[in-house]
């Protein structure tokens, strides 16, 4: 009689290693040592040990919170049970850091050794995910039906499966990197060599195979044994508590903003930092959100709205266009205060008559009007996309009845602080899986942008004013090289302290690169004036930059 095989330990685990463009290696090896970068790149591979959640003392107090998240993870099937696994006698706590105590942790536990195999003769079936997908499950996330790509044959629902990663991998072209599967593939081979290794969980299916290929959303896979064990907080106590990363967190506390001041938050979405630093103020003063996305801006009232939070003005705004020169003011400029700050719009100052009409969409709205007016005039064009508008239905800024008030940017020293949260690479956020796709250049990139946008910041905020310039990544070209840009070029700049200081040094020195590209980082002393968080160090947060600057005399 044939003997079926029996799970391998060895390849039913969670070992990743996380792999990166050669040179972008290198670079990096460079910058942080080749041991200190391979510990880096272990602790990305994997979550923080703890969730951490800002508490909104507009509405509650961190005493409160915790007493009423105790209660509701105490009542889970996947709460408390499953975090005090590690012997802790509390799993939630206050932030100790002085002057975080509206801070508190929950932390989890893991990396768990999963049985696989236990009771089985052979081994499980496998539900494969993608890795977006995998990276959401193991921050404490359900496996939902659109992250699934692949199961082996005649799964069923309720079925034990076991969860594993699809990673993408280097096609035929430099730099193509693809999972080479399209969704719905039956797994034929449970040993597959490109899974080993990246095994999230066990679980029980919700939905038979093809109900997982048929149905656009829903629960997947119940994840009831999961490598990292952290509680999921979607929908818990909406309006008093914000999950949001440490460093984040750090980065608005930098800012220092007092009440009544007047602060930009130039690239807000989705409003983390702009509802602490609101926060921070006592909600006394005045919040700038821009945002070049529509929608971003769209879910940033709507956190604001939820936290209770009115001095948070929103506006559609691109961050390489925030300073409007005085030549180009118009007559749309609004005045705020007696100054000449911008055009921008409140969502909760739309004034009745520019509400839509109960049950129609603004596109239903433009249909109806603009062609009466415009009589033969209206374009053939026109009418065509009106009718596309009324044929597609309502989009989601119709559905979600807002609006984003556009800006033509702002005069310069329009603000008191200035919070320039950058898009960058994101290479500091956990977990994370893939990293291929950057390299060398592209990172070289992302810091040409990033001077971009603090070259708009720095006009923007007046003499004895603040800027606070931050990244989610661990590259030093949009980090130490934007800095020693910023030091260079404005000397009015100068690093300012940071309180609280918890993050490490930055890098000082410089990079020269194999085609004759030098890269100048920070000078002797100005080091321990940054924050930098490691993900390898005991802190256990995402990978995180914060540099502070004091604007002097501008002359």
């Amino acid at each position: 009689m044939e003997t079926k095989p029996s799970p391998d330990p060895e390849r039913y685990c969670y070992d990743p290693v996380l792999r990166w463009d050669p040179q972008v290696e290198d670079y990096f090896n460079k910058a942080y040592g080749p041991d200190h970068f391979a510990q880096i790149s272990k602790a990305l591979t994997r979550p923080s040990s703890y969730s951490c959640i800002r508490v909104n003392t507009v509405k509650t107090t961190s005493d409160a919170v915790i007493e009423k998240l105790t209660k509701i993870l105490n009542e889970s099937d996947d709460g408390l049970k499953l975090l005090q696994s590690d012997g802790r006698s509390s799993p939630i706590s206050k932030c100790q850091i002085p002057g975080l105590e509206y801070v508190v942790f929950v932390h989890g536990s893991g990396p768990h050794r999963i049985e696989y195999g236990a009771g089985l003769e052979s081994p499980p079936k496998e539900v494969l995910v993608s890795r977006k997908c995998a990276e959401a499950v193991l921050r404490g996330a359900q496996v939902y039906v659109p992250g699934v790509l692949a199961c082996t044959a005649h799964v069923e629902k309720g079925d034990a499966v076991a969860v594993c990663v699809a990673m993408e991998q280097p096609g035929d072209d430099e730099g193509d990197w693809s999972v080479n599967m399209t969704r719905g593939t039956t797994l034929q081979d449970p040993f597959y060599c490109e899974r080993s290794g990246l095994y999230i969980g066990m679980g029980t299916t919700m939905l038979s195979r093809a109900g997982m290929f048929r149905v656009p959303h829903g629960v997947a896979v119940d994840l009831s044994n999961r490598v990292f064990r952290l509680p999921s907080f979607h929908n818990v106590l909406e309006g008093e508590i914000f999950l949001q990363n440490l460093p984040s967190i750090i980065a608005a506390h930098a800012l220092d903003p007092q009440k009544g001041e007047r602060i930009l938050d130039m690239c807000a979405a989705p409003g983390g930092k702009t509802t602490a630093i609101a926060i921070r103020m006592n909600d006394e003063g005045e919040i700038v959100a821009a945002d070049r996305s529509h929608n971003k801006v769209l879910d940033v009232q709507k956190l604001s709205a939820e936290m209770g939070l009115s001095c948070i003005t929103t506006c559609k705004l691109d961050a390489l266009k925030s300073v409007r020169l005085p030549n180009a003011l118009s007559d749309s400029t609004t005045l705020v205060n007696g100054d000449n700050i911008g055009s921008v719009t409140n969502h909760s100052d739309l004034s009745s008559n520019e509400e839509m009409a109960p049950g129609r969409s603004e596109a239903e709205e433009n249909a109806s009007t603009e062609q009466p007016s415009g009589g033969d005039n209206v374009s053939q064009a026109e009418i065509r996309k009106n009718k596309g508008r009324l044929k597609n239905g309502r989009g989601r800024t119709q559905s979600q009845g807002g609006r984003a008030g556009k800006s033509q940017g702002f005069p310069p020293n329009s603000f008191d602080r200035v919070l320039l949260d950058a898009p960058c690479s994101a290479l500091g956020l956990r977990p994370r899986l893939f990293a291929g796709l950057e390299t060398v250049i592209s990172l070289r990139n992302h810091g040409r942008y990033q001077r971009k946008m603090l070259d708009q910041a720095v006009q923007l905020v007046r003499v004895g004013g603040i800027l606070v310039y931050s990244t989610c990544t661990i590259n030093p070209s949009e980090n130490e090289a934007v800095v020693r840009y910023a030091l260079d070029k404005y000397k009015f700049l100068s690093l300012a302290p940071q309180h609280p200081r918890i993050g490490g040094p930055g890098l000082v020195g410089r990079c020269e690169f194999p085609d004759g590209y030098v890269e100048e980082w920070l000078k002797p002393g100005e080091e321990e004036m940054v924050q930098k968080f490691d993900p390898s160090s005991e802190l256990d947060t995402i990978g995180f930059f914060i540099a502070k600057f004091s604007v002097g005399p501008k002359d």
